[in-house]
């Protein structure tokens, strides 16, 4: 019989930046920059993220050639070390052969996850119980288990229902979802469904925004790209809300209001992210840590904020945050 599938663990996974070395004056494209990737999926790891996401929309998958995801994953797989938690994002528009080729590619260069997308192309044309079958296809082939990856903004409106969770959730080897949308009762319903086995199949959403709210219902965490700059915030949180949300905790008592402090913190700190997107992000990462730089990646995603931005930026919302984190 075959050994059940890798459950991820429960935390704040850091969907990370994908870094790209100066852009050459001929005007070919950037080069992906392995050593810059490497680094700060170190800085988050030495800072208690629980794993790292490549090849997301954070990462800009949709930018990268096959044997440069596999050179990104395969690098940051020997910088972090064995045993790190580590997913690789999956595109689906090239249908399932591609997928299943992508979900190959990934494992081999050491992801233990692939977070597939939601097949978008044809939008509504796809009814649930297609999109269940779908997956159902992917996960039979896949040689690592799977995360279903939905995020309607990318894929044409398409919308996972809570009531086809439990059919996914039933496979074995699909052991959670990550929902980038802002409907929390999706989050919840999922979260809560005693139709599903929680132990195996975890719900992680998208935006920090949500962690308190959708931990102590009985989601498993957060993958986050504002931990990006600022993890430890995050993790602390992230640590009340299960320790609050742990029934058979008895010393949780007392950090109800840290975690609405914190929350609020994280919350008007993901405001940056809200606003500026991917190249605030990346901005960011440099200003905060120095890992990366200024000006560099792939078309259409490419530049830095405007001159003053950054100081005006960080006095409306990263300022309680940087306090934060320098006390953890």
């Amino acid at each position: 019989m075959a050994s059940p599938a890798r459950v991820p663990p429960k935390g704040v996974f850091v969907p990370s930046p994908t870094f790209f070395q100066p852009p050459p004056a001929d005007g070919s494209p950037a080069a992906v920059d392995v050593a810059a990737q490497v680094a700060h999926s170190v800085f988050l790891a030495r800072a208690g993220i629980t794993g790292i996401v490549l090849l997301g929309s954070t990462g800009e998958a949709i930018h990268l050639t096959r044997p440069e995801r596999v050179a990104l994953v395969a690098g940051v797989r020997e910088g972090v070390g064995a045993g790190y938690p580590l997913m690789a994002g999956v595109l689906t528009s090239g249908g399932l052969a591609d997928t299943l080729e992508w979900l190959a590619d990934v494992a081999a260069a050491g992801a233990d996850w692939g977070l597939v997308l939601a097949p978008g192309y044809f939008g509504a044309a796809a009814s649930q119980s297609s999109l269940a079958a779908w997956y159902a296809r992917v996960a039979d082939a896949s040689p690592i288990p799977i995360l279903v990856y939905n995020y309607p903004g990318v894929t044409n409106q398409v919308l996972v229902l809570p009531e086809t969770y439990p059919t996914l959730a039933a496979h074995p080897n699909i052991v959670g979802c990550k929902m980038s949308h802002g409907n929390v009762s999706h989050h919840v319903q999922v979260s809560l469904d005693p139709a599903i086995d929680h132990d195996r199949f975890r719900v992680y959403s998208g935006f920090g925004q949500q962690l308190g709210p959708i931990v102590l219902f009985g989601a498993a965490g957060v993958i986050d790209g504002m931990a990006a700059f600022f993890p430890k915030t995050v993790v602390r949180l992230m640590a009340l809300a299960l320790a609050a949300a742990d029934e058979n905790n008895t010393e949780a008592s007392g950090s109800a209001a840290e975690i609405r402090r914190l929350q609020f913190v994280v919350s008007r700190a993901e405001e940056f992210v809200v606003r500026y997107g991917l190249i605030g992000i990346k901005e960011a990462v440099f200003r905060v840590t120095g890992i990366g730089a200024f000006d560099t990646g792939r078309l259409p995603i490419v530049g830095k904020l405007p001159d003053g931005e950054w100081d005006k930026a960080r006095g409306l919302f990263l300022s309680e945050i940087e306090k934060t984190e320098a006390s953890l």
